[in-house]
């Protein structure tokens, strides 16, 4: 039984049935109706948490077939991704990093120069000094993303029952029960993937996940020549951008509204949409001429040091995938198989030790 209808859920659910399992989702609302319907797309391995850069070398794996997995191509478009360095104070940062993952024997990320820059981005302001980049990211896009995983999940027997709050839960016999707005389901192992809410299900499980939820914000332009290709951010800023093919642009890159997950709602923070644009307009002064049409923001579940809860609960029967802080779009894939390893009793290949669920208690202690 899987709580929470976005892209970990439903990757979570194909994975399982996949290997014959009875699949059971709960989702409040509908399925990728928060984060994971509304965020950037980004399926990037570049500038990822050392902890969690072989996940997504794993899920990059899956996206190169993704069609061969949910039978769609999700709208991704590989192409590259780069984290421009505006400073030569980021530009040593960033030959920092690549060192540093070039010693625990990852090579995907290199710096590129003030050149390799005017190349891969025409537009780009002279400023730019050169680049973090990785050849060979790109996007998705998020809802068609979610709803094909879920999709292919039921062709393979798995059953999603929307609008479905859970309001009761318990462990009887080895067995959970959820008393939910449309009825009684049991399952003798349950999954936490509740995003933003996953905190308060989590505490219900006898675990303290200490999620806040945040409203990271995204814009999106009227029709533009065309001027990028890849998918572009700073270095040492907040940016997420990228040009789809029929001109628009999309704008993001970590600046957040406010959430009030009690009733679904989000309220938007004009101030650091301009904040947003002024950095766009600075990368690539072309921006200066665009045309916002419109705003919104996704409910996301955030945790203190930005990296998810992938592991089981101190209860038996308990798996938690949550708290992704509005980058988990592309590990999807590859955590789905994951979870699925950690309830039927498998240990995952992949390292997930940095993720466990009781790391926030001694912070919580003192």
């Amino acid at each position: 039984m899987i709580v929470g209808g976005g892209i970990h859920g439903c990757s979570a659910a194909l994975h399982l049935a996949m290997r014959g399992h009875s699949v059971i989702v709960l989702e409040k609302d509908y399925v990728a109706r928060h984060a994971s319907g509304v965020n950037a797309g980004g399926v990037r391995r570049l500038g990822r948490d050392l902890a969690e850069v072989p996940i997504a070398q794993a899920a990059w794996q899956y996206w190169r077939e993704i069609r061969a997995l949910v039978d769609d191509d999700c709208g991704y478009r590989p192409s590259r991704y780069l984290k421009v360095a505006r400073t030569e104070s980021d530009l040593a940062n960033i030959r920092r990093r690549v060192q540093e993952l070039r010693a625990l024997g990852f090579e995907h990320e290199e710096v590129v120069d003030r050149e390799t820059v005017r190349e891969f981005l025409p537009a780009a302001g002279d400023h730019c000094l050169g680049a973090l980049h990785v050849d060979g990211d790109g996007s998705a896009l998020p809802f068609r993303t979610t709803r094909a995983f879920m999709l292919r999940a039921q062709q393979l027997g798995a059953r999603f029952f929307e609008n479905t709050r859970v309001n009761e839960i318990a462990r009887t016999d080895g067995i959970w029960k959820a008393t939910t707005s449309s009825g009684v389901f049991e399952a003798p192992v349950i999954v936490n993937a509740a995003g933003a809410w996953s905190g308060d299900l989590a505490a219900r499980l006898g675990d303290d996940v200490p999620v806040i939820a945040h409203a990271p914000m995204l814009m999106i332009t009227a029709r533009m020549p065309a001027f990028v290709t890849p998918v572009v951010g700073v270095f040492n800023g907040t940016l997420s951008f990228k040009q789809f093919d029929n001109g628009t642009v999309l704008i993001g890159g970590g600046a957040r509204g406010t959430a009030y997950p009690e009733t679904d709602e989000t309220e938007l923070n004009f101030g650091g949409m301009g904040a947003v644009l002024r950095t766009a307009k600075d990368v690539f002064p072309i921006m200066a001429k665009a045309n916002i049409v419109r705003t919104w923001a996704g409910i996301e579940g955030y945790l203190p040091d930005n990296l998810p809860v992938i592991g089981p609960g101190t209860m038996d029967g308990v798996v938690h995938v949550c708290g992704f802080s509005a980058h988990g779009f592309q590990l999807a894939p590859a955590v789905g198989g994951i979870v699925a390893d950690l309830v039927t009793g498998s240990r995952p290949d992949l390292r997930i030790e940095p993720f466990r669920v009781d790391r926030f208690n001694s912070v919580r202690e003192q």
